[in-house]
This record gives C-alpha cells, structure tokens and sequence, in this order.
C-alpha cells in the first residue's frame, strides 16, 4: 500500500520518504474550509505554492499537490502546481462530473489528476466519475461525514458507502488514513489499517495522528514497521480477515456510544 505524508518540512518529508513512503501531499485546500469544518477539530492546512516548490526539491519521492475545490481559482492553482513541479494534483469536495472534465482539460496531460470523494453528489455519481481518467479516487470520510450531517465517521465503511464507490473504481483507490501500529484512536489503528486492506485500498494517508506519534521516533524503524503490519493483514486467512471485521465494526459501534462533543478523527 502506498503511503503519502502531509507535511511541508523538507528533512521530515525526505526521510519519510526514504523509509519506505510513497510520497508527499502539499496541501493548498483552505477556501471555505473553515466555515466548512467549524468546530470540528479538523486539520485545516495553509500550505503555500513555495511549501510545494521546497517538498519538490527535498525528495524524489512522488509529489501531490492539492488545491482547492473547482472554482474560478482553479486554472491559476493547476497552472502553479504543474509550474512548481507537482507529479499529481487532487481535487477536494468533488460534486459533478462537469468539473472534473473542466479540470482534467485545465491539466492537459501534464500531469496525474486525482479526486476525492468526499460529498454525497460525489459517492451518487461515482460510476461516471470513476470512467473519467483518473491518476487516483480517494473516499474522504470525514467531509463525507460532515457533508451528510452524521457523527458516525466510520459508518460509509460498514454500511457498503466504502465498498459501493470501490466497485467501480479502476485506478488506484484510497480511503482513511493510518498511524503507527498499535496507536490510533476512536478506532485501534490496526482495525483500520485492516479494513483498508479489505477493502483493496492501494494507497492512504499519514497526517497528523502519524506524525504526533512519530515524535521521537526513527522514520527508518517505523516506516517499515507499518508496511510490514500492512503486509501481515494482507496475508491474513479468512477467518482471521472475518475476525477483524467484526472487531472494527465494534470498535466503531463503540466509539458511536460514546460520542457526545466534536467527531473524534481519524489517523
């Protein structure tokens, strides 16, 4: 499974990177994503075209930019992303199929263009998304969450959500993020590094859960040390696949009755 580290410090990201990771998300989303996210405690990022062009020449690893969501600034943050040296732009809070293909014209080739699913517009039309031609399609649970107005984060992973927008995807398909194992909180993230892994997740990402319990950690010892956890549930039996499934959905169903403020988040 591919690993992506949000982060825009350029020793951090190139060891990261040299460990074992895929590669580096600079993040540019910022339009309306605080009155979006309002007292969610959400990561809101306030990355800069400079951050890019820094993570550009601290790794060889491969590099996403994502801008903001479609809108009349779209053509000027493709223009600079490609400029500054980006292997990959994401789209956020995708609606229609129309902006995509505005996006995909805007990028002309030049390099990968990647999607997040992450409105309820997006899951609906997921099946003429996913004929588009795509770099990647990565389902974004908690705008999804927030976009249906539940508390349940996890729920699209149990109630076939998940499962239903995989289906349809042929390129490289994300979902959740992951953090070391043996951390990872409402749910252990070794249940939900498992459910990636159910699902055929192909790659995900490290934000601020992984990068919090990094602190004081070797990124050559641990880097590794998820990928082998990743590869050890892949070569998981049935029936131990199936025991982790119902293990997730308790731990799920167990942080549903206990939310009571702000949704705790997610690796």
């Amino acid at each position: 499974m591919d690993l992506f580290l949000f982060t825009t410090e350029p020793q951090w990201g190139g060891d990261v990177v040299a460990a074992g990771a895929a590669g580096i998300v600079v993040d540019w989303e910022c339009r309306g994503k605080h009155r979006r996210q309002a007292g969610e405690g959400t990561q809101i990022n306030a990355d800069t075209p400079e951050d890019l062009s820094v993570m550009r020449a601290a790794t060889p690893g491969w590099l996403v930019c994502r801008i903001n969501g479609y809108g009349p600034w779209t053509a000027g943050e493709v223009a600079e992303a490609v400029g500054r040296g980006a292997d990959e732009i994401l789209l956020p809070m995708v609606r229609t199929v129309e902006e995509v293909d505005r996006t995909l014209e805007l990028v002309a080739g030049r390099c990968g263009l990647g999607i997040l699913v992450e409105t309820q517009d997006a899951v609906d039309r997921a099946a003429e998304l996913a004929q588009r031609p795509l770099s990647r399609i990565y389902v974004g649970l908690n705008d999804l969450r927030i976009d249906r107005g539940s508390t349940e984060l996890f729920r699209p992973l149990l109630d076939g959500t998940v499962d239903a927008v995989r289906a349809q995807v042929r390129t490289s398909f994300g979902v959740g993020g992951l953090t070391l194992p043996g951390r990872g909180f409402p749910v252990p993230g070794d249940l939900l590094a498992a459910e990636l892994v159910r699902t055929g997740a192909e790659f995900t990402f490290l934000r601020r859960s992984f990068t919090a319990d990094m602190a004081g950690r070797d990124p050559f010892v641990e880097v590794p040390r998820l990928l082998a956890a990743l590869a050890d549930v892949r070569a998981a039996g049935p029936a131990r696949a199936a025991e982790l499934r119902r293990a997730f959905a308790a731990a799920v169903e167990g942080s549903r009755a206990g939310v009571t403020g702000p949704v705790p988040q997610p690796a």
